[in-house]
């Protein structure tokens, strides 16, 4: 085939990643489409007060851009924004990239066996292989609440900061990751504060710090104290993502432990009693994601601050109706309530060979082997693909895991040992089986989280990172096919 064109649709860590990659391999014919304007993902688009990541920097980062000045344990979004471009620029993947494209349809043409890649009102692009690297949390969810508030309203994805918000009435529907940070972000300039509980989160301390200068020297004059740091922080996230496996032997003391943290943490930092008891949550820990804050229980303790916990039933224009009949006025409505995670390519239309649609062989859950390859589609390849999310641990190294095996396939179609590759049926059927018996007996299961898509989990993966890396390491050619 000689030199194939390859399509990556997104830039953030994943569709950079996966560029770079390509790269490595020796294959030039890359486009990067990103429908924004800039790239970053999810840290572009997060920029309500307080955003930073809840995983310690030197493990939220590419093994292949080590950083050595981090100014905090915990990077925030400017700096971790920072980073991915500079990273980007410094490996010259900046120069692929297309900005303010937005891929609508990816479509298999079965006459010329490439894809044609359709955006709004720009051109199409053709491709031999095409990488959709849209991330699982790149689409926010405003719940279908009837009504309509007549004052500013905004999700924390799209944060206005037009809209100040001293000495107004705020708020904040819903208590996930992204609104425990937001919350202590901008308590002390509301004049008051309501937050819409419907389901109290487990929040432990956050092992946060400020990096002094000697910390900074120490790593510029021991350069392996990097590599050090960033393996003593993945070893302790393996044994968190064993405990939520289900790993008996790690699962029980370690979420124990953690569950007497929680409660410790909680009664240090919340002095009513009657809040207490609000926020405790209803499910068992593991099942929805552990939250890391140090500031979300003392601001939800303040005077100013309202804990709700019925059900918000409506919107009217001077503030938001719950199911005891009860109208809480207030001035501002910000939505902490997520993204649809489970909807892996959001809008995009794809359609495989023969007209196949893959939103109808995800109708019962979207499903991937290994999260990246479907039947049907062949030299299509997801990042961050379904089951291959984390409750705990960095999503980089999966990330990494993904674009280096895509990587390998593109090689091979290259070097023509292949032109259309995909998955088996019967791997990807198998495969799936794996999934779902081992997420039953995870700690992901029993409780409604945004894990799921029905009765299925169809974002996490149920092991290790380090067996994850370890299955993609080398592709194993009897998982795929030649498609004619």
């Amino acid at each position: 085939m000689g030199q194939p064109r390859v399509v990556v649709i997104g830039a953030g860590f994943g569709g950079l990643g996966v560029a770079r990659a390509l790269r490595e391999q020796g294959l030039s014919d890359i486009v990067v489409l990103e429908r924004a304007d800039d790239v970053g993902g999810v840290w572009r688009d997060n920029t309500y007060p307080g955003a930073a990541c809840d995983v310690p920097s030197p493990l939220y980062s590419w093994s292949w851009a080590v950083k050595r000045d981090w100014s905090r344990r915990y990077g925030t979004q400017p700096e971790i924004l920072d980073y991915l471009r500079k990273a980007a620029a410094d490996e010259g993947l900046l120069d692929l990239v297309h900005t303010g494209v937005e891929v609508t349809a990816v479509r298999f043409d079965d006459v010329t066996l490439r894809w044609r890649v359709e955006t709004a009102g720009g051109p199409s692009y053709d491709a031999d292989i095409v990488v959709p690297a849209l991330g699982q949390l790149s689409n926010p969810v405003v719940p279908a609440i009837p009504g309509r508030f007549d004052g500013p309203t905004f999700h924390s994805a799209q944060w206005r900061h037009d809209v100040d918000l001293t000495g107004k009435r705020v708020a904040v529907i819903g208590t996930g990751a992204s609104a425990i940070q937001l919350v202590p972000g901008i308590v002390d300039r509301v004049a008051s504060m309501t937050v819409f509980q419907r389901s109290a989160p487990y929040v432990v301390p956050k092992p946060d710090q400020a990096y002094r200068p000697r910390h900074h020297r120490l790593l510029t004059r021991h350069p392996a104290l990097i590599r050090a740091e960033r393996r003593s922080w993945f070893w302790l996230t393996e044994r968190f993502n064993a405990a939520l496996s289900g790993d008996a032997a790690i699962s029980r003391p370690l979420l124990a432990a953690l569950r007497l943290a929680w409660r410790g943490h909680l009664r240090r930092q919340v002095s009513d009693p009657a809040l207490r008891r609000k926020l405790v949550p209803s499910y068992h820990l593991g099942c929805k994601r552990l939250l890391f804050s140090n500031d979300w229980y003392p601001a939800l303790d303040r005077p100013h601050v309202d804990v709700v916990t019925d059900r918000v039933t409506g919107l009217e224009a001077t503030g938001v109706r719950t199911a005891d009949g009860r109208l809480h006025e207030v001035d501002v409505v910000v939505w902490g309530t997520g993204f649809a995670a489970t909807e892996f390519l959001g809008p995009l239309t794809v359609t495989g060979v023969g007209g196949r649609d893959l939103r109808e062989d995800w109708a019962g859950g979207a499903r991937a082997h290994l999260g990246i390859s479907v039947p049907g589609f062949p030299n299509l390849f997801c990042i961050y693909g379904p089951n291959t999310n984390l409750g705990g641990s960095s999503i980089v190294n999966m990330l990494e895991a993904q674009a280096e095996y895509v990587a390998q396939i593109a090689r091979r179609i290259a070097d023509g040992g292949a032109r259309l590759v995909g998955v088996r049926p019967e791997r990807y059927d198998a495969y799936d089986r794996e999934m779902q018996q081992r997420l039953g007996r995870s700690a992901f299961a029993g409780c409604d989280s945004w894990y799921l898509d029905g009765a299925r989990i169809t974002t996490n993966w149920p092991g290790l990172v380090a067996e994850y890396r370890a299955r993609l390491a080398h592709v194993d050619w009897n998982d795929l096919e030649e498609v004619s």
